[in-house]
């Protein structure tokens, strides 16, 4: 199948699911900057609460809003230790932001998938807007892409941060392995698969845009989620000579932790 046919059955699909009940979310093709509009109150700042810290929200990374608008999908490095029991921080994302504040909403681990670096979190409160995910597998060498998110991590204020690329390549990894004490049955299978296709971007991602969408330039679409941003040199190297090479998970991963993670 051509790109411009798998494109153009992902937008036919996309129509067709905003006219189902209880769909809020519609890909539709329009210039960047109304895309974006459209997509930034869904992309949300993930981190913990402490009334005893200072500052009292503490920036983690990036996360957006899918399924039902109570979800929140992110990596899973982006989750405090202990977050997925009853014994970490208390988990939180800040929702209706200003420029320097917005309100903080408890969340819950719903399901993860460690290997793939991957986190669905439930959070309380009324549903927001939901972004449209690719179900169709469209991403293409070359496509134009933009990834939204918080690479700042809060310094100059909550706003988010778009970067636009394209998809330089779909290539294979294998990320770090769990340790003794995160292995289940779940984590054994994936590590049986072995390594696995993510997007390389020519984009430029910062620490904080983890767990952030990457999405189609012109329709708004979530293709995959970004992981992590190679590195030359340290950690603050990211900062001040970023490599502008970029990986993120393919979005069909997050669809199937979104159906293992429904409630029997």
């Amino acid at each position: 199948m051509s790109y411009s046919v798998a494109r153009r059955r992902l937008l036919q699909t996309a129509a067709v699911a905003a006219l189902l009940p209880g769909a809020t979310a519609v890909a539709t093709a329009a210039t960047l900057p109304e895309v974006i509009q459209r997509l930034r109150g869904s992309v949300l700042p993930v981190g913990t609460f402490s009334a005893t810290d200072s500052p009292r929200f503490g920036f983690r990374g990036t996360g957006f809003v899918v399924g039902d608008g109570t979800l929140v999908a992110t990596n899973f490095h982006v989750l405090p230790p202990g977050a997925d029991s009853d014994t970490g921080k208390r988990l939180v994302v800040m929702t209706g932001r200003t420029r320097d504040s917005g309100e903080l909403r408890p969340a819950t681990v719903l399901g993860t998938d460690r290997s793939r670096d991957l986190a669905l979190l439930k959070i309380e409160g009324a549903p927001l807007t939901p972004l449209v995910l690719d179900e169709a597998g469209s991403a293409r060498e070359g496509q134009a892409i933009a990834l939204m998110g918080f690479p700042i991590g809060g310094a100059f204020g909550f706003s988010p941060v778009t970067h636009r690329g394209i998809v330089a390549s779909l290539t294979q990894i294998a990320l770090q392995a769990a340790s003794a004490q995160q292995l289940d049955a779940r984590a054994i299978t994936r590590l049986r698969e072995g390594n696995f296709e993510v997007l390389q971007l020519d984009a430029t991602a910062y620490p904080g845009n983890s767990g952030g969408p990457v999405f189609d330039a012109e329709t708004g679409v979530v293709l995959a989620v970004v992981n992590m941003v190679l590195v030359k040199g340290s950690r603050e190297s990211a900062l001040s000579a970023p490599t502008g090479i970029s990986y993120a998970i393919p979005v069909r991963h997050l669809l199937a932790l979104m159906a293992e993670s429904r409630p029997r």
